[in-house]
């Protein structure tokens, strides 16, 4: 079935157009109280937020939504995405909602949804909002003695603070190491540089003062040159940027060097195997992750369980497998014994105490391969057109796979937010690779010409 609001992570757009008006967050309130009205106790969703100006219109819009099913809202403001998951858990919430737009810029935004699990929503559910978004709630409404409340939880993020902590071991500490933290303007700007320095390191802290419309911009985890620049103009041992919601990471060691999602899950793979902790002996990490990492995680004896691109999916393969480890390339790190869904503060605290208890330098630590070399080119084309099930380009696809003859693959798929087709090869060969991706990309414009 085709998807009409949501996306691959929630439905997303420009704030205050096409399906990110307020109008639409009130119906995804209504449509999700009434999917997740389950029983006679009286329902509760959490409500968190990024620091985009278009929240203050989003948030009020959402909560109308569902007190007008009944349902009694719980709002925690600027907090990260995994907080709201982990509180949605805590609070006993039958929901939780995020509304953000991760990485994107102030003027987009997002809504995601998670069940009372703290898991994001499966397909099938998200088809059923969307049906019940459509179909109208005159029958619905619950009667005026029945409205739902709204209350802010002022400890929210001291909740947070605490779970977070929790998860690094206790027996170490981070005295001794500096650290630049960039927060990206965004949800995590209070919880991350206080927890980093409450368990002892001397933090840096960058992109923490959001404004509404800073949020991302030329900072955090898609702009990794500014923790580079500042990892080495303060001599610091590590660099971590987040993005805008806080579920992704990017390091930087030393000198400077970026550290991808790759490296990152390589490193705590590791770590895990020698102690035991990796359960079942695989990682779980999408199907754009390097072959670098697969060869590497095959050479320590721990296997690579691919899975569509997207976290929500990446989770899905480590519940279905029992794996307590995945992620992607663009740092979306997933701990399951911790969270159930990407931790951008709880990833780095991981990474963290492998240091600590290494003794080395994260340019040891954390480099780990040699990553394939990899190009992605995206190629927009027409609405109403499917370019894959054209033959030519098929062919095209068909004939990089022969000319890499096994030694690499090809990565093709559609965007799940535009009208992209996203072409990505590896393979020890850059050149090979480079022909192999420009020939497939040049045929698909001329079939959507």
């Amino acid at each position: 079935m085709t998807r009409k609001y949501f996306g691959t992570d929630g439905i997303r757009g420009k704030a205050n157009e096409g399906n990110m008006t307020a109008e639409i967050a009130m119906r995804v309130g209504m449509a999700a109280a009434k999917h997740f009205t389950r029983g006679e106790h009286q329902h509760r969703v959490v409500i968190g937020k990024d620091t985009r100006l278009s929240g203050y219109m989003l948030e009020p819009a959402l909560t109308s939504g569902f007190i007008s099913m009944g349902m009694d809202v719980i709002m925690v403001g600027p907090m990260p995405t995994p907080a709201v998951a982990m509180l949605t858990r805590s609070l006993r919430a039958d929901l939780g909602v995020m509304i953000s737009a991760s990485h994107n810029p102030f003027y987009d935004n997002g809504l995601k949804l998670f069940g009372p699990d703290g898991y994001k929503l499966s397909d099938e559910i998200e088809l059923e909002i969307e049906d019940r978004m459509d179909n109208g709630y005159a029958d619905n409404l619950v009667p005026s003695a029945k409205l739902g409340r709204a209350q802010r939880l002022n400890n929210a993020v001291g909740r947070y603070m605490e779970f977070a902590k929790n998860t690094f071991p206790k027996e170490q500490r981070l005295d001794g190491l500096k650290i630049v933290l960039d927060c990206a303007n965004g949800a995590a700007y209070r919880s991350a540089p206080s927890v980093l320095w409450e368990l002892g390191a001397e933090v840096v802290a960058i992109g923490v003062n959001p404004n509404g419309i800073n949020i991302n911009e030329k900072c955090g985890s898609t702009y990794p040159s500014l923790i580079c620049e500042t990892v080495v103009l303060h001599n610091a041992d590590i660099g971590i940027a987040l993005d805008g919601d806080a579920d992704r990471l990017i390091v930087c060691d030393e000198n400077g060097q970026i550290i991808d999602g790759d490296q990152l899950m390589a490193t705590v793979a590791k770590y895990m195997k020698e102690n035991g902790t990796l359960r079942n002996n695989a990682v779980a990490a999408s199907i754009m992750s390097n072959l670098g990492l697969e060869k590497y995680l095959q050479s320590i004896g721990v296997d690579l369980v691919r899975t569509p691109v997207g976290d929500r999916y990446v989770v899905e393969a480590m519940r279905e497998k029992n794996l307590n480890l995945g992620g992607e390339q663009s740092g979306h790190i997933v701990l399951s014994d911790y969270a159930t869904t990407g931790d951008g503060l709880i990833a780095a605290l991981q990474i963290l105490s492998v240091l600590v208890t290494s003794g080395k330098p994260v340019s040891e630590v954390c480099s780990l391969f040699t990553p394939y070399p990899q190009l992605l080119k995206n190629v927009r084309y027409g609405l109403g057109a499917n370019p894959l099930d054209n033959k030519d380009v098929k062919a095209a696809i068909m004939n990089g796979e022969n000319r890499l003859n096994g030694s690499g693959r090809i990565v093709i798929r559609k965007s799940g937010t535009e009208p992209l087709i996203r072409v990505m090869a590896e393979g020890p060969d850059d050149k090979l690779i480079t022909s192999v991706v420009n020939d497939i990309v040049a045929t698909v414009e001329r079939s959507s010409a």
